[in-house]
């Protein structure tokens, strides 16, 4: 996938709901930098210990999905430590169990903008940072269509209907059209970032399965 960080999506792209006005788009942006501001904070403010159980709770959600359980191949994301992510660490170990193939998201530097995908990860010294504040793998052909069954998605804030709110770099709304479907896409939050509704801009995807450390939403 060719990625730039202004990529914009047509109705026909977004699932043919009606595009937002340009008020309207502009009151997301603004809408959903608070947003970003307020959740970063929050989360940071929960006690570390606090975290690692909700991540437990999550991974063992995740790990009993008919979809998780039937995959044969997942595509995880290394959490950011730092900025309090959902730790998905444990899961990786458990669906390497189970000969699932693990896949891990990239980004390559591109004329105008970045090549984006997920490489299969075999070993966890593949990961590396390079710069951009979370590790991946370096090497190897992207995952093609069909590769991946199941993509575990990263978030700030989600609501109820799957959209999401995260650091905005647009990486995973650019992506997720390259894989799903067939692959399904799971956001994982903790549950306390779950919220009623989200602003929505022309770019963003819905993800197909929200997971938080209480509860499990299957998005109409």
């Amino acid at each position: 996938m060719r990625y730039r960080p202004s990529c914009q999506m047509t109705d026909e792209t977004n699932q043919g709901r009606p595009l937002p006005s340009d008020l309207e788009a502009e009151f997301a942006r603004r809408a959903k930098k608070q947003i970003r501001s307020r959740a970063k904070a929050v989360r940071l403010g929960l006690p570390e210990a606090a975290r690692h159980a909700r991540s437990e709770r999550i991974v063992a959600s995740l790990s009993e999905l008919d979809i998780v359980r039937a995959a044969r191949g997942v595509a995880l994301f290394w959490p950011m430590v730092e900025r309090g992510e959902v730790d998905l660490r444990p899961l990786l170990g458990i669906l390497r169990d189970r000969d699932v193939a693990t896949f891990f998201p990239f980004m390559e530097p591109k004329e105008g903008g970045f090549s984006t995908g997920f490489r299969e990860v075999r070993r966890e010294s593949d990961l590396v940072e390079r710069g951009r504040g979370f590790v991946e793998p370096t090497e190897g052909p992207a995952a093609a269509r069909g590769q991946i069954d199941v993509v575990i998605v990263p978030a700030l804030a989600v609501d109820s209907r799957g959209y999401r709110v995260g650091y905005g770099a647009g990486y995973y709304d650019a992506t997720l059209g390259d894989l799903c479907p067939p692959a399904v896409s799971v956001v994982v939050c903790y549950d306390f970032e779950l919220m009623a509704e989200l602003p929505i801009e022309r770019h963003d995807v819905r993800c197909d399965l929200v997971v938080t450390d209480k509860k499990t939403l299957r998005p109409a």
